[in-house]
């Protein structure tokens, strides 16, 4: 990629904003959207009326889908803003399915060798700011109101779970693929506000400034980047 383009991606459980978000650092900073490839997804009614028949399907389309925006960003000569990494896929949603029996082992390890092979080779990004903090009723709540026909039979205790495994996907990021990454508390610091998307903006353009920290915004009205 160019000296001077960036390439920053949105990572976070369902509902917690991330679209939002996306939309938001890609108008003020003229970044190139990507959005997650959910609406026009083949397989997405399917998985949430019969996950254990379709989580591996479902993955195998996520991961096509998402290659193919890292091929076109690579493309793109400005900078750009990905709602959704790559790497959630792999470390929490097929690690969670398998773990609730909706994908075999032969699956999960199938799964693996694609995305090692798909994968090698694409540019990471320069950046991942992880969105976290409302429980899991805060999130089934936002996912009602978005409407989306498809999510709306998810269960309150799948997003509790998924919830867990993002817990550790932030040293995940930087210790196994090696990605900077920023944590913002949208609980407690609503983006839609003037004040919480200022506080977003500042913690991207501090993190890559390299003004470092510790990588987390602990409380609302305070930003900190690493």
């Amino acid at each position: 990629m160019g000296e001077n383009k960036r390439f920053l991606a949105l990572a976070g459980n369902i509902g917690t904003g991330k679209t939002t978000a996306a939309k938001i650092i890609s108008q003020h900073m003229g970044y190139e959207l990507f959005d997650e490839p959910v609406i026009d997804n083949r397989f997405l009614a399917r998985y949430y009326s019969d996950m254990k028949r379709w989580s591996f399907t479902l993955q195998l389309e996520f991961l096509i889908r998402r290659v193919e925006h890292h091929e076109l960003i690579a493309t793109v000569p400005k900078s750009c803003v990905q709602d959704r990494t790559l790497y959630e896929d792999p470390e929490i949603f097929a690690k969670y399915l398998h773990g609730l029996g909706h994908m075999s082992q032969p699956e999960l390890d199938l799964y693996f060798e694609y995305f090692e092979r798909l994968t090698r080779d694409l540019h990471r990004p320069d950046l991942v700011v992880v969105l976290e903090g409302p429980a899991s009723t805060n999130l089934l709540r936002r996912i009602r109101l978005r409407g989306r026909k498809e999510e709306q039979s998810i269960p309150e205790e799948f997003l509790t779970g998924l919830s867990g495994y993002y817990v550790s996907f932030p040293m995940v990021c930087k210790e196994k693929y090696g990605i900077p990454v920023v944590r913002f508390d949208v609980h407690g610091n609503d983006i839609r506000s003037e004040s919480g998307r200022k506080l977003l903006l500042d913690l991207v353009d501090n993190a890559l400034a390299g003004k470092s920290t510790d990588g987390k915004m602990p409380a609302p009205e305070q930003a900190i980047a690493s």
